[in-house]
């Protein structure tokens, strides 16, 4: 594989992200900064095999930083895990002159690149999901602006969930990941929260909960839920039978995904973005940015995708505790 890159590809894949602008933005400057050449990829790897593949330069990405999801689009492929498919990518990204790819995405998007790796394209990915749930990394991409958005979204729920004296219950995104649940039931002050995780699905210890803070006066309980466990609706139905107190289920959905990015999350990306686009140019392939233990650093794919990521036990211990009505 050759060290020597001229031609600079980047797409982003999988779920959008707010702050994947940026991470576009600082790839394609860098690059040419470097000069380099750099073509968009639209769609994802779909966009690829379709050969959707466009000339940047620094005016492609003028007025695009504030901007939420990604102006280059994404599409999930499932066919891309097939290797006659990966080898047909690998071959016209050779078409087209690309010899290194920034690919901006999850776990499958990294696995996207460390297929093209081993089909001789040099391959540097970029951690973009709203689920914090790449291991090698502490930070991704969208994560930030997300936990905001479900924030303000919980707290106007609360509100009218007070004034009723109702149970609510709130469904965040996270299919395998609680992080988007967890950080949400801290900061909004939530009486339980339901991780993939940890819940075992024992709907009487919720019951009891809510009864039990209802008798010592609180007038309304507040319950997080992961897309993972998901079923908010008919799970609002048995609570409230089981209670005779109204209670109500609230999906925020897919508005998670959009809107403004952060200042953290702009930040980041184009941190990351930019050094993806140096490492690059230096040679690097097959690697991973992340942000870790305070630094931008990067990772072999392999060893990134070996991880394996948690939810921390005292984080998780102090969100039970925060949540308890009473000295214990």
């Amino acid at each position: 594989m050759s060290s020597e890159i001229k031609t600079v590809g980047v797409l982003t894949s999988g779920g959008d992200a707010p702050g994947m602008n940026a991470a576009i933005r600082a790839v394609v400057r860098k690059s040419l900064n470097s000069g380099l050449k750099v073509k968009g990829i639209k769609k994802g790897y779909m966009g690829l095999l379709n050969e959707e593949i466009v000339d940047m330069e620094a005016h492609s990405v003028s007025d695009i930083i504030q901007r939420g999801g990604t102006i280059l689009g994404t599409a999930r492929c499932l066919e891309f895990k097939e290797e006659e498919v990966q080898a047909r990518a690998a071959e016209i990204c050779r078409k087209h002159g690309i010899d290194g790819l920034v690919v901006i995405g999850g776990d499958g998007s990294y696995r996207g690149a460390q297929a093209l790796a081993k089909h001789g394209i040099n391959t540097i990915g970029i951690p973009g999901t709203i689920d914090l749930d790449i291991a090698c990394t502490d930070y991704t991409i969208g994560f930030d602006t997300a936990i905001n958005t479900a924030m303000e979204a919980i707290d106007k729920v609360r509100d009218t969930s007070s004034s009723h004296e109702r149970c609510s219950i709130i469904e965040v995104m996270g299919r395998n990941a609680g992080y988007i649940a967890l950080w949400c039931g801290v900061a909004c002050g939530a009486e339980d929260v339901l991780l993939p995780e940890k819940y075992d699905f024992n709907e009487q210890t919720l019951v009891n909960n809510i009864i039990a803070n209802r008798k010592k006066g609180k007038t309304h309980h507040l319950i997080i839920n992961a897309e993972g466990i998901g079923h908010s609706t008919s799970m609002a139905r048995r609570i409230e039978a089981a209670t005779g107190i109204e209670t109500r289920a609230t999906i925020l959905g897919y508005m998670q995904r959009g809107g403004s990015p952060t200042c953290k999350d702009r930040y980041y990306a184009s941190i990351m973005g930019a050094y993806a686009a140096d490492i690059l140019a230096a040679g690097k392939t097959m690697r991973a940015v992340c942000y870790r233990n305070g630094e931008f650093v990067d990772y072999d794919i392999d060893e990134a995708l070996a991880m394996e990521k948690t939810i921390n036990p005292y984080q998780y211990e102090v969100s039970r505790l925060l949540s308890r009505n009473e000295s214990v």
